[in-house]
């Protein structure tokens, strides 16, 4: 019977190690894998139509683990390192063949496994990955969002922050690194109309109505099981994630069933068995009309939370069962 939790993701996650620990306690088997490291650090050899039925039979080997396919009973996919960087010293056109037969000959055996928990499939990440989708079926579902638009129309944002007052302006993916590897950030942050200029028409923008809001919740969620917390942040701070930790308040906050119910079927939809949803509070918590939903994260992170020993040994259950019956 297959047991092995295949981890798939760079040497640098400290979220990864975690969940890892978690089921070396529990005597399950892992393996971590970078298929960045594809050539020494890592081959495989994968075969069919050969008599075996028709699955992908092979070996995955690393410089300290071999795994059979067929011994794999989930997947935790984190956030592996991309392709394009392992042969980001070739010109461009031998950077480019050699990144997309990667991705799609190992990467397709990796992600297309039968009988395997993915947590979750790259896939599905990726589908869900989209803000306009996610705020449609949020709608979907009867949760509240803020009013958005999204547009690269200079008039048609002048004539949103007529019509709403004050709006936020926040981008769809964030900043990615500069050339020589430095990350930053753009933070959702107070737009003012009079600074609109044609420079909107070269790419999408997503401005939404600013939420009067008591405080923030965000929700994690592991298969069925939810982790909320209450944020409280200084006042008039439009995103609370570019606070020092030090000004940031915690506090366990149950989740209306009401909502507990829309979030387990928006996991669903998406074919996800994770996600961390970000809430802005309008009133008593304990009421769900006071909870309007901003967006869901499907691969984020969560260890600075105080629930995140809990989140962990979730995570951990979900790997241990393997795949749903």
């Amino acid at each position: 019977m297959a047991s092995t939790v295949l981890v798939i993701t760079s040497l640098e996650d400290v979220t990864a190690d975690w969940v890892i620990a978690a089921l070396n306690a529990r005597g399950t088997p892992v393996a971590r894998i970078d298929p960045a490291d594809i050539g020494a650090g890592l081959s495989f050899e994968a075969r069919i139509g050969e008599g075996g039925g028709p699955v992908w039979r092979g070996t995955v080997r690393t410089s300290s683990r071999e795994v059979e396919l067929d011994d794999v009973a989930a997947i935790y996919y984190r956030r592996p390192t991309p392709y394009q960087d392992r042969f980001a010293h070739l010109p461009p056109q031998q950077r480019d063949f050699s990144a997309t037969e990667a991705r799609h000959g190992l990467g397709g055996l990796l992600y297309g496994l039968r009988g395997v928990r993915y947590v979750s499939h790259p896939s599905a990440i990726a589908r869900a990955d989209f803000k306009p989708a996610q705020l449609q079926r949020f709608a979907e579902l009867g949760l509240t969002i803020p009013p958005t638009l999204i547009t690269n129309d200079r008039a048609q944002a002048v004539k949103f922050a007529a019509d709403h007052g004050r709006i936020i302006y926040k981008t769809f993916r964030g900043l990615p690194p500069t050339e020589d590897g430095h990350t930053g950030a753009i933070w959702a942050q107070p737009a003012d109309p009079g600074t609109f200029d044609d420079s909107i028409a070269v790419t999408a923008h997503l401005f939404q109505a600013r939420v009067p809001s008591v405080g923030n919740v965000r929700v994690t969620m592991a298969g069925d099981r939810l982790f909320a917390q209450t944020i409280a942040a200084p006042e008039d701070v439009v995103d609370w994630r570019r606070c020092p930790p030090e000004a940031l308040a915690y506090a366990p906050t149950p989740v209306p069933d009401r909502i507990a119910s829309a979030l387990r079927a928006y996991l669903r939809s998406f074919t996800l068995s994770f996600g961390c949803f970000d809430f802005a509070l309008t009133g008593d918590a304990a009421h769900p009309e006071h909870w309007t939903v901003y967006e869901c994260n499907p691969n984020g992170q969560f260890g600075w939370l105080p629930d995140a020993d809990q989140i962990v040994e979730a995570l951990a259950d979900l790997l241990q069962q393997g795949a749903p019956s």
